[in-house]
């Protein structure tokens, strides 16, 4: 593998998106890569919410008081949830299928942006979960554990480099004790 022009080297998070439209089959290839992802058992416990709608979109940028504010721009975003009836490890489930999703978006040029929903508030009395969950007026036991912005991106970003990585969390067998 070319790791130079690796997805994982290039896919880097996007905040301000252009107003083009995305294709049609990209938005499908995207879904699929969500419902592809692999989950626990096979249990599949996550739901995937498409929005496009600028005025939805407008309002779920305030699904928490930081960091939501760039769905108000993004031309698609999906909303991950899962049902913890389904499989104790539904966190995880999704957050792969949100991976996923992110991955095959970046594979065709897009940008995405990850917006943590689950364990984040609306407000005091609130969380993001349920108040996304009224706006969409999603049923049943689901929770909202993240919405993925998607569009075209604004600027291009540089890619990441192997220069930085951390090898030092790298350990084979047993750890050894720190040095003092």
């Amino acid at each position: 593998m070319n790791y130079q022009q690796s997805i994982f080297l290039k896919r880097r998070s996007c905040r301000k998106f252009t107003d083009e439209p995305l294709d049609a089959n990209q938005v499908k290839a995207i879904v699929e890569a969500g419902l592809l992802a692999p989950t626990s058992m096979n249990r599949r416990p996550c739901q995937f919410t498409l929005v496009d709608d600028k005025e939805l979109l407008e309002q779920l940028s305030h699904c928490k008081p930081h960091g939501a504010e760039l769905l108000a721009g993004c031309a698609l975003a999906v909303v991950v949830s899962a049902n913890p009836s389904i499989s104790d490890v539904w966190v995880e489930d999704a957050a792969i299928a949100s991976s996923y999703i992110q991955l095959q978006a970046e594979s065709f040029g897009l940008g995405t942006c990850w917006v943590q929903v689950r364990n984040r508030m609306y407000d005091n009395e609130e969380t993001s979960s349920e108040w996304v969950k009224n706006l969409l007026n999603m049923h049943g036991a689901e929770h909202v554990v993240s919405i993925i912005a998607i569009g075209h991106k604004d600027a291009p970003r540089p890619q990441a480099t192997l220069n930085n990585l951390q090898w030092e969390k790298v350990h084979i067998g047993i750890w050894k004790e720190e040095e003092k």
